[in-house]
């Protein structure tokens, strides 16, 4: 892809997002699309919320083992905060920038989803496709379809947890898709396919190795095709092995960390960097690269519907609980979770925690990148949530009108969350008083 800076485009009124979403159907796949969200007011948020903000992330980025993080937060009603925070290493001095691309983690399983019901507007695919349509070496999957892989209910297992030490100690191997989703399917099915959700990695990889035998294009050419050209996301790709750094494209990446035990304490200053780890682990899962503010027009186009067709219609329709300690207001269908009125993803990849969230009718959106991997891997999830809930709470800009808008969470739960998951603590202050 070409490389520029992505520009703000004019967005349209809800009341328009039905036309825009079926227009889509009729247009070629590489046409631009818009959104369809409310109008964003230019401006930096209020000077309170802002400072709420940066404390919650300040205290995340300390709380993971981060050395710096990204985040975009956009109001529509009232303005917007998108910034890099902290460093790009602990003894850096170099500061985390927004321009810097990062690795997507589970957005990409939307993604691909995205894909999926685009596929099959244009007939290259139907949802109730057996996988085995496309992929004859699976046999016993004989009854998992293609939106049973892409709603996550297809009883395949996952791999990440066999795999990752071995891409922690051979970063630069690049793996097989066929290979990686067989370590999936080693793990015996928890239900029958399309009767209960369990996160499949081996999953979403297979969907992709399904969708580029149907079309005979590679993943990436699908992605472009389906999902970046049509958003303007001109720095989002979906690299074969290795990713831009600063030395192509003159474009730098967000350094990634794992944190690990040193002599049986958590080392936080010099955690291993794992950044440089192929992305041919992740595919179609986990294996997209984006900026902030790509991942954020990318959210808030996925809650909005704007490439929605005849075949996605139903797509947030029968929504399952993650696990059974799920609250009521959480739920995942179609490659995303929803979470009260938002919609968006969370996970996490080898140096990278990864969160967003938009909300279609408003047009709120909020994502974080943290770039530590060493701790908890809701660590993103839960900060994105306690921003939304400080963000749904901003009045309204001279001339705006605030929408009446609220969340079933407080910021206070995540942020509390946050602090008792918490791998490393702040540096003493040694400053006399």
């Amino acid at each position: 892809m070409t490389m520029r800076t992505v520009t703000s485009r004019a967005m349209m009124s809800l009341a328009a997002l039905t036309v825009t979403a079926l227009a889509v159907t009729g247009c070629a796949a590489d046409q631009s699309v818009e959104i369809g969200a409310p109008a964003q007011v230019e401006g930096d948020l209020p000077e309170e919320t802002l400072a709420a903000m940066q404390t919650a992330v300040d205290d995340a980025v300390i709380a993971s083992g981060a050395s710096g993080a990204l985040v975009g937060v956009w109001v529509p009603w009232s303005g917007s905060w998108v910034t890099g925070v902290g460093t790009t290493a602990h003894t850096s001095d170099t500061e985390v920038t927004t321009d810097m691309r990062f690795r997507a983690a589970e957005v990409t399983r939307a993604m691909t989803c995205d894909v999926l019901f685009s596929a099959a507007d244009d007939g290259i695919v139907s949802l109730d496709d057996s996988i085995t349509t496309y992929v004859s070496s699976v046999p016993d999957l004989a009854e998992v379809t293609l939106l049973d892989l892409c709603n996550s209910t297809s009883g395949v297992g996952a791999y990440r947890s066999t795999l990752e030490s071995m891409w922690l100690k051979n970063p630069e191997r690049v793996w097989n898709p066929r290979e990686l989703a067989s370590y999936g399917m080693g793990h015996e099915a928890v239900a029958d396919p399309g009767d209960q959700y369990r996160s499949s990695d081996a999953g979403y990889v297979l969907l992709g190795i399904a969708l580029e035998r149907a079309s005979g294009m590679s993943a990436a050419e699908l992605y472009d095709r389906y999902v970046f050209d049509p958003l303007d996301l001109e720095n989002t790709a979906l690299p074969a092995d290795q990713w831009a750094t600063a030395d192509e494209e003159g474009v730098s990446a967000l350094p990634g960390y794992y944190s690990t035990k040193v002599d049986g304490e958590m080392n936080c200053t010099d955690p291993l960097d794992v950044t440089n780890v192929s992305l041919s682990t992740g595919f179609t899962d986990s294996g997209a690269v984006t900026t902030i503010d790509d991942l954020g027009r990318y959210l808030q186009a996925l809650a909005a519907g704007a490439l929605a067709g005849e075949a996605a219609s139903e797509r947030w329709d029968n929504p399952l609980a993650p696990s059974s300690s799920s609250s009521s207001w959480h739920r995942v269908t179609g490659g995303a979770y929803l979470a009260g009125s938002m919609v968006g993803q969370y996970g996490e990849v080898p140096g990278y925690s990864v969160a967003g969230f938009a909300d279609p009718e408003t047009g709120m959106t909020v994502a974080v990148v943290l770039n530590n991997s060493g701790g908890t891997w809701t660590n993103a999830r839960d900060l994105t949530f306690a921003l939304a809930s400080i963000a749904s709470k901003t009045p309204a800009a001279d001339g705006q009108t605030a929408p009446e808008f609220g969340l079933p969470w407080t910021a206070e739960t995540f942020t509390e969350r946050i602090a008792g998951n918490a791998i490393c603590e702040a540096p003493a202050d040694d400053t006399e008083s």
